[in-house]
């Protein structure tokens, strides 16, 4: 489909030649370009939506690359991949060999920061301010930050430290009232008082039409700001006053002209400043706007009619099996309680904030509170299922090892998305737990082969008194198993199971790996022994002195670094033990693993039954 302005738009300095009449229809066609390809190329389309205005007036009014745009988490940013000489390459974003869906420090000097996690962009900002400032350059840099993100501490903590500084930081809010579910908390309601102060924005209306001439603006700056805090004191947005943040807004972020007059009346300004935009997640979709949730990431659609293609599961995804564990547990023991930091429905804790809500609770982007918030439910006599994504479970680690681990609480702490994830890439793959954690004293650590593991273990944990109880699984459908007509089976915890006896080499796996492991072995004639180590600690030592005593070589298998985790432990029992073993390693290098299908990812690193049959045949002939 040709665009008639969009098609010429290869830069920002080509934006620049365009009127300010001409940018409606531009972000109009950004917006029917990303949905058109967002049909076909599932990615993160809601937020990008309604970011459109906000990235062409941003480009439009600075000089970036100079000035610097930092966006929090990324999933709002495909307007200024494709504004910034990425058009063509947008369409095979997120795909094997394309461009990243998240900004990328080497894929574009237009990408001032890499980004992925939440709540980063504030303090990257501030540090790149600073930084200009330390070496005489006057360019501007810009957090550009959800009012989701916004709840995450290291915004807080960069928010208080940006107060306390000099440096020329404009931090844009794009207030939209959504992260991925609905927002909540009391910043949430903060930022709604402001939003919805008819008597404020009147008066800063007013005063605002007056503020062209420089000269006038800086004679009249003391009175304003005093007459200021007044009225968003009365309107319920002081606190970023209060940190020494000049406060502006709200304005309408979905109205390209009022964005770009604005930016222009703010750009030049000195110190931190916030710009509070209110846009609409979706903007511009009616089925996006229409539900926002879905719409986050809504997988392949039909863009006439906002029909999805929804995915042909033959069973229960992983998220769709806790969930409804979680719901059954807390239906018979008023002790268990849901914590989320924010992802309900992508955790699938939404059935049970429908079914029992006054046991569930949703803390907002925050991990490392919703750890600490679960380990003082713990001490209060509760039994917390606290659910992280396992790549943002590396923010709360001190918080597991230092107010649960620590103090032996029994916190059950599910890791969903563990292992590799697929297009979301390096910034979301759950490569890390495994090694992370063992180190924890306290810490119990498994992973299910599959849903009927899954529920066992969850049921399993709650036996445990002392410290915390990680289970760690991966994104997507499981193997296929009855679990919902299986009685759950309570595992002796540290036990390891021999599922396939074998003569000369063994295959130790932890996590759904191990069927894959099966499928390999069994053309090998039972040479090849298959272990499920479901707990990675406690380790079962004396399945290992077992094998060590039985088989000449050892395969570890494990969708997690390679390095601390299964192949560690196996490693240091053998090196402690003198058993003298050939231990060969299988699964994540040592490397930040890119974007691309879960099972292209599987099969790089050896993940797959194709290649484990290969390894065991090379092993095989070597012999």
């Amino acid at each position: 489909m040709e665009y008639s302005i969009l098609d010429k738009i290869n830069s920002p300095e080509d934006l620049k030649r365009l009127s300010i009449d001409e940018l409606p229809e531009l972000c109009a066609q950004i917006r029917d370009y990303m949905v058109g390809e967002c049909s076909r190329n599932p990615g993160h389309l809601g937020s990008s939506l309604g970011a459109v205005e906000l990235i062409v007036g941003l480009h439009y009014v600075l000089d970036t690359p100079k000035d610097k745009l930092i966006f929090d988490v990324g999933h709002q940013a495909y307007a200024h991949k494709i504004l910034t000489g990425r058009r063509e390459e947008f369409r095979n974003q997120r795909q094997h060999g394309g461009i990243s869906g998240f900004p990328k420090m080497g894929e574009s000097p237009f990408d001032a920061f890499g980004t992925g996690h939440s709540s980063t962009s504030i303090s990257a900002a501030l540090g790149i301010a600073e930084a200009n400032r330390l070496q005489g350059r006057k360019n501007r840099a810009v957090a550009i930050i959800g009012d989701g993100a916004l709840s995450g501490g290291l915004a807080f903590e960069g928010l208080n430290n940006a107060g306390d500084s000099k440096a020329n930081l404009l931090i844009v809010l794009n207030d939209n009232d959504h992260s991925i579910d609905d927002n909540r908390g009391a910043l949430h309601r903060h930022l709604l008082r402001i939003t919805t102060s008819r008597r404020y924005n009147l008066f800063k209306n007013k005063i605002w039409d007056c503020m062209g001439d420089v000269m006038f603006r800086r004679s009249l700056q003391r009175w304003i700001r005093s007459l200021k805090s007044w009225f968003v004191k009365k309107s319920g947005g002081d606190i970023f006053v209060a940190l020494g943040i000049r406060y502006f807004g709200p304005i309408d972020g979905n109205d390209i002209k009022t964005v770009v007059q604005t930016l222009k009346k703010v750009k030049d300004l000195p110190g931190p400043i916030l710009l509070h935009t209110i846009t609409k997640k979706g903007k511009g979709y009616a089925p996006a706007e229409a539900d926002p949730t879905v719409w986050h990431a809504p997988g392949r659609f039909n863009p006439q009619t906002g029909e999805r293609v929804k995915a042909p599961y033959s069973t229960d995804r992983y998220q769709d099996v806790f969930g409804q564990v979680l719901t059954e547990l807390a239906g018979k023991d008023r002790r268990v309680v849901g914590i989320t930091p924010a992802m309900a429905t992508g955790c699938g804790m939404d059935k049970l904030e429908a079914a029992l809500p006054e046991q569930f609770f949703d803390v907002g982007i925050e991990e490392e509170h919703a750890v600490t918030f679960s380990a003082g439910m713990a001490a209060a006599g509760m039994r917390p299922f606290c659910n992280i994504y396992s790549s943002f479970s590396q923010r709360a680690y001190d918080q597991i090892i230092h107010d649960v681990a620590m103090q032996r609480l029994p916190v059950t702490l599910c890791f969903d998305r563990a292992g590799l994830v697929g297009e979301d890439g390096a910034t979301h793959q759950g490569a890390f737990d495994l090694a992370a954690y063992r180190s924890i004293p306290n810490a119990i650590i498994s992973s299910p082969a599959n849903e009927i593991e899954l529920k066992n273990l969850m049921y399993t944990s709650l036996h445990n008194e002392n410290g915390p109880f990680i289970i760690r699984y991966p994104r997507g459908i499981g193997e296929r198993v009855d679990w919902k007509n299986t009685p759950p089976t309570i595992y002796t915890i540290g036990e390891a199971e021999e599922l396939q006896k074998g003569s000369e080499i063994a295959v130790i796996c932890i996590g759904p790996v191990v069927n894959r492991a099966l499928e390999a072995a069994a053309g090998f004639n039972g040479k090849v022994g298959v272990y499920n180590f479901r707990f990675l600690k406690p380790f079962d030592e004396q399945c290992m002195n077992n094998i060590c005593k039985g088989y000449k070589q050892i395969i570890t298998v494990e969708d997690g670094c390679v390095k601390g985790g299964l192949f560690g432990a196996v490693s240091e029992y053998c090196a402690i033990h003198s058993a003298g073993m050939k231990i060969w390693p299988v699964g994540i290098p040592d490397a930040f693993v890119a974007h691309s299908a879960q099972s292209k990812q599987r099969s790089d690193c050896g993940l797959d039954k194709g290649s484990l049959e290969q390894l065991i045949h090379s092993l095989m002939q070597k012999e």
